[in-house]
Formats: structure tokens, sequence, C-alpha cells
């Protein structure tokens, strides 16, 4: 067996054990310890209920307070749960930070699920676990693939990756393209194996992406696009629409806007021949589920059997439904230009059957290397689009990530390919906003759209050292925040006098941003930085928080992080920290020097708090 797959399986082994210990299996960890370890939401404040895909229990939800953490991410596997209570497993179905869905695996809503206590904490993910362990272990029999994973594990590159030097010019239908996109495009349309597309933030990733889908539909291909999260896929699937692209968005029965759910098998198969079959059937499965509420879990031993059979017929009838649905599906992808969706909804739609020409994985720096090869088997070429510079997979074994398991499967294919298309105008921020991640992140190669270019000061550094407010934990006791900064937060939109609606306060840290919405005013979007990758606001207020004498900065270690928070401003940015606490790290200290060349630095002491 290749050595790096043999790491590879080692290093899904250690999360499967890290998974096993940190949610609780073992009934070991309290709830207090796993809200500590990001692996709880509690307690939840239920908004809705429904029954959603094969009629399924679906619940909306919502927080008192943000989460911080990254783990809780679409499709994720849960446990919702209730002191004394036994624990129903689930799915994530979405989550932005402070509100989101989820749906129970269990023929009805427990009876306690609108109690006071009840929360959700995320479970092994044993069935995704053993689709990536399969698929590695199956990739040597693939000589051609096999051949791929070599190539991106060599670390000289390989003839196949290059780019091809005698191409011909494309008709592109988007004549807005600059050229690093038109030549990115012509990679992905004209490229043998695999291309490779390095889109920094607010450099149109998107944009050149769906121009090349269009350009592949074009010339007769199928196309397969693919992102970790739901959310990526929904993003560019509603892009591709408006370019009358006949696309197929599988994977996610979640409630999406309307003009998807239309494109999805659900959607379409609503007014479907087979589909009153399936209606008659949901009827049935109805009826014996209200039978089997009757019998209540504190009846006896004759009631109890009679629910249990109640309820696998009820399992049984939705199992004829899927396969029914299943059917109709088959012929559904065979009619798509474009089928959308993760690499597990992917799987899961057994496309082995069809052929597809090309797969394009977006937001790929956010993608584990063993999950790219369940999917690179489906299709003949490969794109692979994002930016490792911003924030990576998560990964939960400390020693997994040491092996290099946060590794993503873009940050392994930049490293040992000979030509990667770097997108290099960004359209979004101010030079001077642009320029330190250009500097530091990306070798000074990131340009700014000619009409970003300065007319003032459009970053600033408030400085809170010497006057004595140090970071705290919250009243969670788990989470750290600075009330000083929120108070200086208010002063500066009050002497900017900055448009709330067109302002976003963020933080690495969620105790601040739940204290945040104590304080500041409430038309201010408040959120982490996590939650806040992927958005813009004209105005950006970071808070950083840590404050205290022995230099220690924690999460603002992580500088993708960082680069992902310095890069969401358009026209302002504001930075609040403690230059005696921060200044000690490299990065940071090359950000002040930064702002004290290009922007403005301040000190707490301009304004009164």
């Amino acid at each position: 067996m290749h050595p790096q797959i043999e790491l590879l399986l080692r290093c899904i082994k250690l999360e499967e054990a890290e998974e096993q210990q940190r949610y609780g299996l073992n009934e070991q960890h309290s709830l207090k310890q796993l809200k500590a370890e990001s692996a709880a939401l509690h307690p939840l404040i239920i908004t809705g209920k429904n029954f959603g895909y094969l009629d399924y229990p679906e619940l909306r939800f919502k927080l008192n307070f943000p989460s911080e953490n990254n783990l809780f991410k679409d499709g994720a596997a849960i446990e919702c749960f209730k002191n004394g209570e036994e624990n129903i497993k689930g799915v994530l179905m979405n989550f932005d930070g402070k509100a989101g869905e989820f749906r129970l695996f269990a023929p009805d809503y427990p009876d306690w699920i609108e109690d006071d206590g009840v929360g959700i904490k995320l479970a092994p993910d044993s069935r995704t676990t053993e689709i990536v362990k399969k698929a590695l272990l199956e990739l040597e029999n693939n000589k051609s693939l096999f051949a791929l994973f070599e190539s991106l594990h060599s670390g000289i590159g390989n003839k196949e990756i290059e780019e091809k030097e005698n191409i011909s010019q494309l008709h592109f239908k988007n004549m807005h393209l600059n050229a690093s996109q038109q030549k990115a495009v012509t990679a992905i349309v004209q490229n043998d194996a695999i291309t490779i597309v390095h889109g920094p933030p607010g450099t149109g990733k998107t944009t050149t992406l769906i121009e090349a889908i269009v350009q592949l539909v074009n010339k007769g291909e199928k196309v397969l696009v693919s992102a970790p999260s739901n959310t990526a896929v929904d993003h560019l699937a509603k892009g591709l629409l408006k370019q009358n692209i006949s696309l197929l968005r599988v994977g996610n029965s979640s409630k999406a806007d309307e003009a998807l759910y239309a494109h999805t098998p659900e959607g379409k198969l609503s007014n479907s021949k087979h589909q009153k079959e399936v209606k008659k059937l949901k009827i049935r499965a109805e009826e014996f589920r209200k039978m089997a509420l009757k019998y209540k879990r504190s009846f006896g031993k004759a009631e109890r059997e009679q629910r249990s059979l109640l309820f696998k017929e009820v399992k049984e009838i939705r199992r004829q439904v899927k396969e029914l649905q299943n059917f109709e599906e088959q012929k559904l992808f065979e009619q798509a230009q474009v089928i959308a969706a993760t690499p597990i909804g992917l799987y899961d739609a057994a496309l082995q059957k069809h052929k597809f020409d090309t797969l394009i994985i977006d937001e790929a720096g956010q993608c584990i290397e063993p999950l790219a090869w369940v999917i690179f088997p489906l299709a003949d070429r490969w794109v692979l689009a994002g930016d490792h510079w911003q924030l990576p997979p998560t990964v939960l074994s400390n020693e997994a990530a040491q092996l290099g398991f946060n590794k993503s499967i873009l940050e392994t294919a930049i490293a040992n390919c000979n030509h990667i298309n770097l997108l290099d105008i960004q359209y979004r921020m101010r030079k001077a906003i642009a320029g330190f991640s250009s500097d530091y992140f990306y070798e000074g190669l990131l340009q700014t759209a000619g009409h970003l270019l300065n007319t003032g000061v459009h970053l600033s550094f408030i400085d809170m050292a010497g006057s004595g407010n140090d970071e705290e934990r919250g009243a969670d006791g788990l989470s750290l925040q600075n009330k000083a900064e929120l108070q200086l937060a208010m002063k500066l939109m009050e002497t900017e006098k900055l448009d709330l609606t067109q302002t976003a306060f963020i933080s690495p840290y969620a105790g601040q941003v739940a204290a945040a919405k104590e304080i500041l005013p409430k038309e201010l979007r408040m959120s982490t930085i996590d939650s806040f990758q992927g958005q813009e606001k004209e105005n950006i207020i970071l808070s950083l928080v840590r404050s205290n004498d022995d230099g220690v900065i924690g999460f603002l270690k992580d500088y993708r992080r960082m680069n992902v928070a310095v890069t969401r401003a358009k026209e302002q940015l504001f930075v609040i920290g403690d230059s005696a606490t921060i200044g000690r790290d490299k990065f940071y200290r090359a950000f002040l020097d930064y702002v004290e060349k290009y922007g403005s630095y301040r000190t707490v002491w301009e304004f009164e708090l």
C-alpha cells in the first residue's frame, strides 16, 4: 500500500478515536465539557417543526448565544438530547452560528422536544468514515486515478498537470472577465487532467467557475459540481441557474428557496405519475404513525410492542418510497447538464452508472483529501478551486492534524502541481485593506481594481495597550470577552458616523460576540469570523479581544482565520487590539508595521471611555 494512503487511513482512525472520546460515547463527558470542546449546542430554542424528507421529523432552532466553533457543519451527524431521556440520532441540515435546522431519524418528534434543556451534540459520523476508508482502499485498483494520486504526492509535479501550451481561443459569454479569469476558464475547458484555480478574497472565483461551466456545457459535457458545505453548493447552483443551465441539485432536502427547490429531484418529481403512488404510501405511513402514537411509552409491554411494530411498518413504507424516488431520480440524472451536491451527496446519489466529463470542487481549501477521492472516480477531469490561505478543513484530532490531515486537497495539489491559475485582481476592498493580505499571503501578486485605489484612510488600528483593560472569561466561564473593546467599538461607530446597516462587528471569540449583542446596536451585524467567511460589508470592526501580560493570543495564532477577518471590509476596516499582547507575534508585528505605513494607527486615549 502507498505510504500516503497508509498515513491517511491512520489519520482517519485517529479522528474516529477522537470523535468517540470527545462526543461522549463513553458517557464520561459532562454537558459543560462537551460545550467547552465545541461539541454541543445547548440550550436550543425550538422555533418550528415539520415532516420533511421521507417524512422524517425536522426541527428549526435558534440559540440565545452565538457559537464560535466551526464543527457544526451542514450534514454533520448529531444526537438530540435531554437529561433523563434517550438520545435520538439525526443530521444537521444547516447552521449559521445562531440558528439552524436538523432532522431526526425517528418516526416522530420526541415528547420532550419543546421542553427546557434540549440540545444537540455532535456524534461520530461512522457512515462517512466508512465511505472515505473504502475510497482510499480501492484507490490503487484504479490505474488512472492512482497515477493522479501519486503525482499529487510526488513533490516534483507532473506533465499531465501542467498547463497546455497550445490552446484555442474561447468565445467568452461573460465579456467582463479579466485576463487571469479568462486564463483560468481556458485551462478548465481545455486541460486534460487536473486544473487548479486559486481565488483569493474578492477575486471573482464564483464568476470564473460559472463561465467555465457554461463553456463546458456548450461543448456538450456533463459536469459535476461539489463543495464541502451545502451553503457553498447552493451559492454556485443559484449562479448557474441564472445562466439557464439544466441543473439538478441533489443531496440536500432541507428547505431551500423556491427557485432552487424546483431544481431538486423532490421538486422536479412533485408532479410525476409516480408521485401519486408516493403520496399514497406517505398517507399510509402517516396513518400507521398516528396509530403508533396512541401507545404511549408509559404503557405496558404489549402496548410498547404494538407501538414498535407500527413504527417498523412506517419504516418499511418509507423504504418503498425511497425506492420509487430513486428510480425516477436516475432519469433526472441522465437529463441534467450539471449535477450539484456535497461529496457525500454525490456519493449517495449513486451516479456511478452515469458518465461525467468534469468534476469541479469549489471551496476545495476546506475539503479534506480523502473526501475528494470519494468523488474523483465519477469524472475524467477535475477542477479544484478555492483559497488555501483561508480557513482550513476542520480536524478534531491534534495528532491527526500534526500528521497533515488538516491539509486540504487544494493545498496538497498546489504543493505538487507545476501551474496554478491565480485570480490576481480583487474587486471587493480598497487597496490599503487588501495590501497586507497580498503581501503576506499572496506574494504581493494580488492587485486591486482601478476603481478601488485609495482616496483616503481605509484601514485603522486602535491600540488598547496600557489601558489596563484585560481579557476576561464570559458568563459561561468558557469563551473570552473584552468589554472595553466593545465600549470603544460603540464610540468608534459614533465618531465615524458609520451606517450600521452597512457595518459588521466580528471577533474570533463567541463570548465577545455574545457580549456585543447585549451592548451594541441591534441593527449591527455581529458574528464570529468563522461564521462570516464568504461574506462582506462596507465597514468591519474587528475585535481581537486578547490582552494579557503573557502575550498569549490563542485563536489569533491561526493566521488564516485572520486573513479571512481582514478581507471582509469593502470601504473601512477598524481593528481593535492590544499591541503589547499581539505585537510579540511576527504576523501581528508585520500587520502593525503595515498599518503605520499605509493606514491610521490610533490609541484608546483618543476616545473617552
